[in-house]
């Protein structure tokens, strides 16, 4: 037989091989922002099974970066990714050429990786509770043209992620804490504003939410990051027997998570690079 790379040989086609000609092309349009976003299927049952804490859990956030990390590393092209809650978004660069730029590929390998990574550090962050059936995600793609469209669809992001937040915050303690049943907190908050909810959260709680952690309020933003990393290497003098350690400081550039808000100017301006053409 022969290898299968050798395509560009004229070799003898089998009949079959017209079956091809059905695989529809779906390359997206060159010069635009790509974004994957992936989300938890079925997630709200997903978390009562797997006992998450409410409003958030730890554990199934830190798990959620984690993954996105992996997705990071292992696939080309992502300047930055945002998370919150049970979704991720992944921003491919503009001038990416990776599969040609085939909606299907990025899509897919996204999704898989970022599967196949909950399930295999799903021990590290549960460490008590089993998986109890595999979660699976689904994923979309959309294509943002200009730089401001994409900070915008960021800004949405984040923005649900703040709105989505004070309200499980603030359903939960009345709930948790003042015992109403989940329909009588959905009754208790209709028609709320953010403000009536802060209030809510201040007056019965002593709560004050803008203390509440960032990774809740503000969701996760993973961006690439020169670090640097001391090792140790052990080094044999010439004139000296046994050998010497020394530090070395090597630079790395590592996916690191940052908790911050991304809808004003500033984050934009400290991360130039994030944007730019070339980098």
């Amino acid at each position: 037989g022969s290898p299968r790379g050798r395509r560009g040989l004229t070799m003898a086609k089998s009949k079959f091989e017209y079956v091809r000609d059905f695989e529809a092309d779906d390359t997206v349009l060159p010069n635009c922002w790509i974004v994957v976003r992936l989300d938890g299927r079925n997630f709200h049952r997903f978390s009562e099974q797997h006992e998450f804490k409410k409003p958030n859990d730890d554990r199934a956030l830190g798990l959620m970066t984690k993954c996105a990390q992996t997705v990071m590393q292992e696939l080309e092209d992502i300047a930055i990714a945002y998370g919150q809650s049970d979704e991720y978004s992944f921003v491919f660069k503009k001038k990416s050429r990776w599969f040609k730029r085939r909606a299907s590929k990025f899509m897919t390998h996204v999704v898989s990786q970022f599967s196949s990574s909950y399930v295999f550090y799903w021990k590290d962050f549960f460490k008590d509770q089993q998986l109890l059936y595999p979660p699976g995600f689904d994923g979309r793609i959309v294509l943002y043209p200009s730089n401001q469209n994409l900070k915008d669809y960021l800004s949405w992001r984040q923005a649900d992620c703040h709105i989505n937040n004070l309200y499980n915050t603030v359903f939960w303690m009345l709930v948790q804490r003042s015992g109403l049943t989940p329909v009588q907190a959905q009754e208790r908050l209709r028609g709320t504003l953010a403000g009536d909810k802060n209030e809510i959260l201040f007056s019965e709680f002593n709560i004050n939410y803008n203390n509440e952690p960032l990774m809740y309020r503000k969701g996760t933003v993973l961006i690439w990051q020169k670090v640097n990393e001391v090792i140790i290497k052990k080094i044999k003098l010439p004139k000296e027997e046994e050998e010497k350690e020394v530090e070395v400081t090597r630079t790395k550039t590592k996916v690191v998570p940052l908790h911050c808000d991304i809808i004003g100017d500033q984050f934009w301006e400290e991360y130039p690079e994030i944007l730019s053409e070339d980098s």
